[in-house]
């Protein structure tokens, strides 16, 4: 195994993909946000000063998802085909869980898309809540699985 965004003399480049094939890739990725009891129960009921929490969270994940290339230097711009965020209100562990597939048709995967899609849903949550409760974690942002491409599948065991 080799890291490919270094050149022979060790400094950083983009990949050159352009000698690869296209192909069907999809990621998806899981993270979550942690509140209290109290703060989750806004959310839930929209009650927040600053509206619908998971509504905009869900399109600031979708923009976070395109915007990657501009926020990660050795990423790739990429046509996405498809981007899917998904929230799932856990009151036991008073959390958010949050869950983003990814896809594209191309010469590089959607892995990084996947996770920053993830991350920018819950800082969005943070923001969005923090008036009320700047205790927040976010926790566990981790690649689920990926499909595509020269590497193939891949799928976290529990």
């Amino acid at each position: 195994m080799e890291l490919t965004h270094f050149n022979e003399a060790g400094r950083a480049r983009m990949v050159d993909v352009s000698g690869k094939g296209d192909s069907v890739r999809e990621a998806v990725a899981e993270g979550k946000i942690r509140m209290l009891p109290a703060t989750l129960e806004l959310v839930k009921q929209g009650l927040l000063s600053k509206g619908d929490v998971l509504g905009v969270a869900q399109v600031a994940g979708i923009m976070g998802a395109k915007a990657t290339w501009q926020l990660i230097p050795m990423c790739h711009p990429l046509l996405l085909s498809g981007i899917n965020i998904e929230f799932n209100v856990d009151e036991a562990d008073s959390s958010v869980g949050i869950a983003a597939t990814v896809r594209t048709t191309g010469k590089t995967g959607v892995e990084m898309e996947a996770l920053t899609a993830v991350s920018v849903a819950a800082l969005t949550v943070y923001d969005m809540c923090k008036a009320v409760d700047k205790g927040m974690v976010i926790e566990y942002v981790r690649l689920v699985a990926k499909s595509g491409g020269k590497s193939g599948t891949y799928r976290r065991e529990s």
